[in-house]
């Protein structure tokens, strides 16, 4: 596991991270739009096509053929604009190359796709550029409210509106975990789930209160927003938080996140939290046993 905070970067990269946040907010925007325009199609007719929605990793972890069009549509998108990038999504696989040099995407086509299905406002694209193992530009698009977060390492976080005005993004300035609001998710295996709410259990006495949104790539925005004060997840992909952990760092956050190679199925801990309390919520993790991995 290891800790990571915003890095300023040299003068002679910050053209290029601009140019890579564009681009991420092109692909996550542009994904959004087409997940916007086929949810009505397939989920509000009264009758939903057999094959339109199937099973993951358990009967509870759905894919939807909007998933996997919109990987596509990404992937396609990126070889036009990108040539020769690498792309890492969730539907249609791959894994990080070694070369340090290579611009790498990574991809959540739809994070919080159970919101999707249900109809509940809170799902999003999520796209980063990673590069040497770090993210170095990501957007998440909140589809349904019509927002884009961004940020690009050593450039801030923003918050871009539905009529593309933009906001610079913060954390809240919060110096208590007895005050704070903090966001959390569960995994989709029964036995991640029953230690993920005996831990959850323990939390809440000591904090102010709990979100479950149903989207880890929207809480780390949300810490960066100040919507939330923390989020803490186990069990999380790359593709799930490779954008949102920087948004929330650009904004202050301070993180505690796994390898980027580390696989969901190892459990381990993401952690973002406003500055103020990152250090005590860091040690009550601790202290109730959170911070160590529970394996799928």
């Amino acid at each position: 596991m290891t800790t990571t905070a915003s890095n300023t970067t040299s003068t002679s990269a910050v053209a290029d991270i601009a140019e890579l946040r564009r681009v991420a907010v092109h692909l996550a925007q542009t994904a959004a739009a087409h997940v916007r325009t086929r949810r009505p199609q397939v989920f509000e007719s009264g009758a939903v096509a057999g094959d339109a929605v199937q099973s993951k990793s358990t009967p509870t972890d759905p894919v939807t053929i909007v998933d996997t069009e919109t990987e596509h549509l990404v992937r396609r998108l990126v070889a036009e604009l990108r040539p020769g990038d690498h792309v890492v999504g969730e539907e249609d696989g791959g894994t990080l190359l070694a070369d340090p040099e290579a611009v790498q995407w990574v991809v959540d086509p739809i994070d919080g796709t159970v919101n999707f299905v249900y109809g509940i406002p809170a799902y999003s694209v999520s796209v980063a550029a990673v590069r040497g193992g770090r993210s170095v530009a990501g957007a998440v698009a909140d589809v349904a409210g019509g927002v884009t977060y961004s940020a690009g390492l050593g450039q801030g976080a923003h918050r871009t509106g539905p009529d593309a005005s933009q906001i610079p993004l913060h954390c809240n300035r919060i110096a208590e975990v007895s005050l704070a609001l903090v966001a959390t998710g569960f995994g989709y295996g029964t036995r991640r789930r029953a230690r993920q709410g005996e831990l959850l259990a323990q939390v809440l006495p000591h904090i102010r209160d709990i979100r479950r949104v149903g989207s880890a790539a929207l809480d780390l925005c949300m810490v960066a927003e100040g919507r939330v004060d923390a989020h803490y997840e186990h069990g999380l992909n790359l593709w799930d938080w490779a954008a949102g952990a920087l948004i929330a760092a650009e904004a202050g956050a301070e993180l505690i996140l796994p390898e980027p190679g580390t696989g969901g199925a190892a459990g381990e801990l993401v952690v973002a939290a406003a500055p103020g309390i990152a250090g005590e919520l860091t040690g009550l993790l601790e202290k109730l046993g959170v911070t160590a991995p529970i394996p799928q």
